[in-house]
């Protein structure tokens, strides 16, 4: 079955783990930018990071896929993967970028990354502020645990790459 890794990363933390993913597996990553010719592709696992509520070059790269791959996506975003709304909202997501025939032959995974706030481009760092100056505001009893991890992190760096959490991952791949 021939299968290839894509991936698509804002800041980095996600090409980390799809480098990782690539070395674990023997098969070749690269960004879906640089992703041409897909045809033969059986199976795609597409690593993105979450930015603002959608997976980062997901919407592109299921145009270049061909009828009938399966999917093994793997998200990788700030929030805690073992929190359930946190999942879900992601999964919310992800059914918006997806069409549904893709949507059923999906095989999904969260992961977490990290986040770097002396990195992030003029509009991610407004979006950020803007964001936690809401969260903060908010009564703690309204606070999701996203809210206040980002409210405990902001402005810092944190990484909470873990590449042990690729093994299931790994092991799903054909």
């Amino acid at each position: 079955m021939k299968t290839l890794i894509l991936y698509g990363s804002q800041y980095g933390t996600t090409k980390r783990y799809a480098d990782e993913l690539s070395r674990l597996t023997g098969l070749p990553a690269l960004s879906y930018e640089k992703a041409v010719d897909l045809a033969g592709c059986e199976q795609i696992v597409y690593l993105g990071g979450l930015y603002a509520g959608g997976v980062k070059g997901l919407k592109q790269a299921v145009k270049k896929f061909p009828a009938g791959v399966r999917l093994i996506l793997v998200t990788v975003g700030l929030a805690d993967v073992q929190d359930e709304q946190n999942i879900e909202n992601i999964r919310r997501s992800v059914c918006r970028q997806l069409p549904a025939g893709l949507l059923q032959n999906t095989v999904l995974f969260h992961l977490r990354g990290g986040i770097d706030y002396s990195k992030l481009s003029l509009p991610h760092r407004t979006m950020m502020t803007l964001l936690y100056n809401h969260a903060r505001k908010l009564p703690p009893e309204q606070q999701s645990a996203e809210t206040k991890a980002m409210i405990e992190t902001f402005g810092r760096q944190v990484d909470f790459v873990d590449f042990a959490s690729l093994g299931p991952v790994a092991a799903a791949i054909e």
